[in-house]
């Protein structure tokens, strides 16, 4: 191999076969170990999610600059996840590619969906609570911390479902460039882009909105259980069928193969 194959980015075919087999590592990791990567995760996008609170906090929100502004700092969390190494609900939708090969069951699957997402959610809240007692949402942070919150509750629920899904594609993009990436900066440089975009775009990100609820809650915001639990239903929803069908799928399509019969 030449030094230049050392720097090169990986194929698409290559980060097919790439992503199918760390689909499969990730759906034999023991119970535990899994658990407590995805609350790593979850915590992880919890610190984007703040950084994007506090970096957004006092600004036109709606501005187009301040957004990608924001969107840059988000995305702290997903570089901490993947250069750091943890167990993402939305990314592991990408796991997909290896159960249509049936390199896992679907019972596989479906485990490793459901212990991630609770990791995701312990994750997620934990930090939430810790923000709540650090005593910083009860500055500056407050009001945006509310918003955040307000705007994601009543947002119509066709629109949460479509924003998850979207979401999800640009996500799972991010994953997917960061496997063709050889350097931790190339990783990192995949990630910002897509990431950027989506926040950019206000779309919907189930693991992060397991953040944003509770830190609107600790800021006083009046938006119900209820209400929050529908968000996350519609956007997890969306966030699944963007991810697993809009790339996982097409991909595999594209470079593993016809689907198996």
């Amino acid at each position: 191999m030449t030094n230049d194959e050392n720097f090169d980015a990986y194929k698409p075919a290559t980060i097919a076969a790439l992503v199918e087999g760390a689909g499969v590592s990730k759906a034999q990791l023991p119970l535990s170990r899994m658990f407590v990567l995805a609350v790593l995760a979850g915590a992880f996008i919890g610190f984007g999610g703040a950084a994007y609170t506090a970096v957004m906090s006092g600004v036109d929100t709606t501005f187009g600059p301040a957004r990608m502004l924001g969107g840059l700092v988000f995305s702290l969390g997903l570089i901490l996840v993947i250069v750091g190494g943890a167990e993402l609900f939305t990314g592991n939708a990408l796991m997909v590619m290896a159960a249509v090969d049936q390199k896992i069951s679907v019972g596989q699957l479906l485990r490793s969906w459901a212990v991630v997402y609770l990791g995701n959610l312990v994750g997620a809240v934990g930090l939430a609570v810790a923000f709540g007692f650090s005593g910083l949402l009860e500055g500056p942070l407050n009001a945006m911390a509310v918003s955040i919150a307000d705007a994601k509750a009543t947002l119509d629920p066709m629109a949460a479902f479509v924003r998850g899904a979207l979401c999800n594609v640009l996500v799972c993009l991010a994953i997917w460039l960061s496997f063709a990436a050889r350097t931790v900066a190339g990783k990192v440089l995949a990630i910002l882009w897509p990431i950027s975009a989506f926040v950019l775009l206000g779309l919907e990100h189930s693991i992060a909105n397991m953040y944003f609820f509770p830190q609107g809650w600790f800021a006083g915001s009046d938006v119900t259980a209820a209400q929050a639990v529908t968000n996350l239903a519609l956007v997890t929803l969306g966030n699944i069928v963007g991810g697993a069908g809009g790339v996982a799928l097409a991909y595999r399509y594209a470079f593993l193969g016809a689907p198996a019969r």
